[in-house]
């Protein structure tokens, strides 16, 4: 399935003249540390503290003893940063297009799966997740809400996103974006933006495939096949995506690292809509691309059935941590933490030896394969996950203290299908309220109408601060239609006081895609066995890892447009860190 690139469109010309440069790919000076792959890993929601805890012990844990075996190993050969920030917002699309692109938000246009774009227009056809269809007006800014997650799907039910058996179609992937769902671009003859065209930077996986490398990647839409970008989608040799919120079916021959067999279902009393809703399902989930990075390893396609190549780049997201970290399971019990120093509960655990258990797995089959002294292994997080304390956890309750959310207080001002009335897929909050108003309403008026319903000594939406006016130029582009402004960036962004979720999910404990430390900070951890062991405080980015996996193979970051552009380095001692 293939799309034109997005025409020389006014809000890219006006804004982000750095994704019209074309890729340079040239050779750095001679290849670092003999690298010639990277295994690139995100276990979503781990932070430092997680890292620093399960490799060196936390009292009350395992006899106090490190409970990440397999990582404290990686460690012993490492540069390990402790203090990361991701993307903010720090929600999963601009936070794996960070670590990919070198880019921020405001550079990639990218500020949540569910966003809004001032200038596109609504899908043909009404999205999985609501997003009603609507007409596109050529040539002019029309506006609407995108989604990039599994709304866009031929049908989201399904663990394949099409039909839940082997077709033509596939086993997902970028076979199971359904176009008629894609918001289309106005000024691109009405065609539909598909994901690896609406990020406005290109990424590693690009400018490898364009120096003739293979590249691979798993993740849990078939809308991450963003990581492509841009072109035709064809930047990805082989692209695995089971869709995370289908429906859980048993998993005929998948055993976990940890041994839990998915046939049958491990835990069927758990809410079956989605694979998220169990700690022990989950696993199942993950373990799927798990398997897809092991046969890639060995040579072969993810799903074993072609003998391809070992990948120049390949990796996954890991789930399991960040369920074990907010969810509540009515049968299995709360995950989260014990405390504020991050010590586990026995549900969180056991998410974290399940990804510990994984990568031994893969280092393992490198070392098999004689591979593992040429791969460079990157563990990072797209985001983290906010609050560590579980205790300090706040979501909306008719009983208070929060009993409302930024978005409700001012929902007459929202557009139709940000709204909350407006019957479709709604606001973009978690623990974060990103607000685009519509054009007839101004943004000072409603922060007054923030400020006045929810003030310090009555707080009803649980509001820390508000980013408006020159605050949010500060963070992203002025927002507007062009050439007046970026039509992505939100008007108003409201960051809770810590603990507060605009939800009201009895499911939860914990969230993530706002600005506080426990949602940015994450883990990275740069190991290959030629590195000696070091532990750096310099205040970094996940941005940093695209330019660093460019140098380490020996290609020029300067083909990151977002490089170019925003001047991302290298993380700092990588190439001085070797024995």
């Amino acid at each position: 399935m293939k799309s034109k690139r997005p025409s020389r469109a006014f809000l890219v010309i006006l804004f982000l003249a750095a994704a019209l440069v074309p890729a340079v790919v040239a050779q750095d000076a001679g290849k670092h540390n003999k690298i010639s792959h990277v295994l690139l890993v995100s276990i979503d929601g781990m932070h430092a503290v997680d890292y620093l805890n399960c490799s060196q012990g936390v009292k009350g844990i395992n006899g106090g003893q490190p409970y990440c075996s397999n990582l404290a190993k990686l460690g012993a050969t490492a540069v390990n940063y402790l203090d990361t920030s991701t993307s903010r917002p720090s929600d999963s699309f601009p936070g794996l297009m960070a670590i990919v692109t070198g880019g921020t938000p405001r550079l990639m246009g990218v500020f949540y799966d569910v966003a809004y774009d001032r200038v596109f227009a609504p899908p043909i056809k009404t999205t999985g997740n609501g997003l009603k269809g609507g007409p596109c007006t050529a040539g002019r800014a029309n506006g609407t809400t995108t989604e990039y997650e599994e709304g866009i799907d031929i049908n989201q039910k399904f663990l394949n996103g099409v039909d839940g058996i082997s077709t033509k179609n596939g086993d997902g992937g970028i076979a199971s974006i359904d176009p008629a769902r894609l918001v289309r671009d106005p000024f691109n003859n009405c065609l539909p933006v598909y994901p690896w065209n609406f990020v406005r930077t290109n990424t590693v996986f690009g400018v490898i495939h364009a120096a003739g490398g293979y590249t691979a990647w798993s993740d849990k839409h078939p809308a991450y096949s963003s990581v492509s970008g841009p072109g035709d989608g064809t930047n990805l040799d082989d692209f695995y995506a089971p869709e995370i919120n289908s429906t859980v079916v048993a998993l005929k021959g998948v055993t976990t690292p940890l041994g839990l067999a998915c046939d049958p279902i491990p835990d069927p009393t758990a809410d079956l809509s989605a694979w998220t809703n169990s700690f022990l399902n989950i696993q199942c989930y993950d373990t799927l691309k798990v398997n897809a990075i092991l046969n890639e390893i060995d040579g072969y396609s993810h799903n074993r059935k072609t003998k391809t190549q070992v990948p120049t780049i390949f990796g996954m997201n890991f789930q399991a941590v960040s369920v074990g970290q907010k969810l509540i399971e009515a049968t299995a019990g709360s995950g989260g933490y014990q405390d504020g120093m991050g010590t586990p509960s026995a549900l969180l655990l056991q998410e974290i030896q399940f990804a510990d258990a994984a990568i031994g797995e893969w280092t393992a089959e490198l070392q098999k394969q004689g591979l593992l002294d040429s791969t460079l292994v990157i563990i990072t997080a797209k985001h983290g996950q906010s609050p560590i304390d579980s205790q300090r956890y706040v979501g909306i309750t008719s009983s208070g203290p929060v009993t409302t959310s930024p978005s409700m207080l001012i929902d007459d001002c929202l557009p139709a299908s940000e709204s909350n009335s407006g019957g479709q897929i709604g606001p973009t909050e978690d623990d974060v309220s990103l607000l685009w108003l519509k054009s007839s309403c101004n943004a000072a008026t409603e922060v007054g109408i923030l400020e006045t319903q929810s003030p310090t000594s009555s707080n009803i939406a649980g509001i820390g601060e508000i980013f408006w006016g020159q605050s949010v130029n500060q963070l992203f582009n002025p927002p507007g239609i062009p050439p007046n402004g970026d039509p992505r960036s939100p008007d108003i962004a409201v960051a809770p006081n810590v603990g507060v979720t605009y939800s009201g999910s009895t499911a939860k404990q914990a969230e993530h895609g706002g600005f506080s430390h426990d949602d940015t900070n994450v883990m990275i951890l740069v190991s290959n066995p030629s590195f000696t062991a070091r532990t750096l405080t310099t205040p970094v980015q996940t941005a940093q890892v695209a330019p660093t996996i460019l140098k380490a193979l020996g290609l020029n970051p300067q083909s990151l447009q977002a490089v170019q552009q925003q001047g991302t380095e290298a993380l700092p001692g990588v190439f001085s860190g070797k024995k």
